[in-house]
């Protein structure tokens, strides 16, 4: 026999036990947000340490600045590869508390449809029921061969719903305690519920507010429109120049380390079903606006972008006001792919709109945070094998996934401990996080926990 079967039948045997333990977590109100929940934030910290204890790791509790790290440690064969598992154990506030349809810090099993069985309850997907699988696979193994299949440190967070203000210090300063071969992540999704996916790409950021400044004071419209420099019309047309008819955007050097999406991962893509209606019909749209001969899945997974998120100026209050600004403001972000620079980025957008602002005006721009975007190697042999594993366990084979947002632990883990991340998450879109009435998916507790399982022994072959 395997060395996985006994663990998975364990696995199925425990499930009970391995959902009471979480329900116990799920009660501890760690919001870390707001000062209120720090005493409930450490608890939850405080229970984790404890439950790793309990099968055998060397866990404690880490003080920060902010809400505490627990750490956790266990040996495992000589030659089987260290592994780094992160996971947080804070969760968003619960407003409005009047739309939850139960106590948001009750957690339940509830039968949403014939053999249809959902966790309900705040953190329960994001991310405690998450992190949860990880342990429960851990636990399993000890009871099963009273070992571990590789050498697994853990690192849970308390912070990431607020911020992570004390990630990158705690990183730097334990970074020799927290190197290993590479991380695991479980903070993401599945394609769809019988479709398991690991996420080879995060897309990096880089934020900018620019105010673009004119006269001394608003002006009437009356007295100086026509000879005084608008500021808003000036803001208006450089924007608009950051994109072609095509789509592409403008500036120069922005394309510089894009790469093209190899031909074999486009048409595995497609084999997914996304369609420009299926995606953006649901919000009301029909027509793709980004780049022109590129598949929606294709622009959000794989190419950049620069999109405006806010525009100010002038009078926005009730009624009319003839007034000219004397200043008008943009928010404006980029999404990066592969090897852009974000401070490169950043650099030449400021170049950009210097280059296009009138002699009477001025500019400033403040920043608002910057990271470059992880790209996993798609023929990467612990893909390779977590894909495989993953396979097995799931009605469908695991697909390969890119994300078009951001999660910056993986980049911190990159910068600060050199190490790739393998990001593997058993939520679904249709879960509510951040959202009144959040749940976890019965199935994504259970066969995550098995899916966890069979990837550490998979990670040992």
């Amino acid at each position: 026999m395997s060395a996985i079967s006994p663990v998975l039948d364990h696995l199925d045997q425990q499930l009970d036990h391995s959902l009471q333990r979480l329900f116990e977590l799920l009660r501890l109100k760690s919001i870390s947000t707001d000062p209120a929940f720090a005493a409930e934030c450490r608890k939850g910290a405080e229970w984790l340490v404890a439950d790793l204890k309990s099968i055998g790791f060397d866990a404690s509790v880490r003080a920060t600045p902010g809400h505490p790290m627990v750490v956790a440690h266990h040996d495992g064969p000589a030659g089987a590869p260290h592994v780094l598992f992160y996971g947080h154990y804070d969760v968003q506030p619960v407003d409005p508390l009047d739309l939850w349809e139960s106590d948001p810090f009750s957690p339940a099993l509830k039968e949403v449809a014939p053999r249809h069985k959902v966790i309900t309850g705040r953190g329960s997907a994001d991310d405690k029921g998450q992190l949860m699988t990880f342990v429960e696979a851990c636990r399993a193994w000890k009871a099963v061969h009273g070992s571990l299949p590789c050498r697994i440190t853990i690192l849970f967070e308390g912070e990431e719903e607020s911020g992570s203000p004390s990630l990158k210090p705690f990183l730097e300063a334990n970074a020799e305690e927290l190197k290993a071969d590479f991380a695991l992540v479980c903070d993401t999704d599945m394609w769809d519920r019988d479709t398991p996916s690991i996420c080879t790409s995060l897309r990096g950021l880089v934020g900018e507010e620019v105010v673009v400044t004119a006269a001394n004071r608003d002006l009437h419209s009356g007295m100086y429109g026509g000879p005084a420099a608008n500021p808003i019309r000036i803001l208006a047309r450089i924007l608009a120049d950051v994109h072609d008819e095509n789509g592409r955007v403008t500036i120069p050097g922005f394309y510089d380390g894009v790469e093209e999406t190899p031909s074999q991962v486009l048409q595995s893509w497609e084999t997914l079903g996304q369609t420009a209606e299926n995606f953006l019909g649901p919000i009301g749209l029909s027509q793709p606006a980004g780049e022109k001969g590129r598949s929606v899945t294709e622009m959000v997974w794989a190419r950049p972008t620069a999109e405006f998120n806010g525009i100010s100026g002038g009078y926005e209050g009730k009624g009319f006001k003839t007034v000219i600004a004397a200043e008008a403001m943009a928010k404006v972000s980029f999404r990066l792919v592969h090897k852009q620079d974000p401070d490169k980025i950043r650099a030449a957008f400021r170049k950009f709109v210097e280059g296009r602002l009138p002699a009477d005006c001025s500019v400033a721009f403040h920043p608002h945070g910057g990271s470059p975007a992880i790209q996993l190697s798609y023929d990467s042999p612990f893909v390779a094998k977590a894909k495989s594993a993953l396979s097995e366990e799931w009605p469908k084979p695991a697909v390969l996934t890119g994300s078009g947002g951001s999660i910056p632990v993986v980049g911190d883990f990159q910068t600060y401990l050199g190490m790739e991340s393998l990001l593997v998450g058993f939520g679904l879109a249709d879960d509510r996080i951040h959202s009144p009435n959040e749940k976890y998916e019965l199935s994504s507790f259970h066969k995550g926990q098995r899916s966890w399982a069979r990837i550490l022994d998979a990670l040992t072959r």
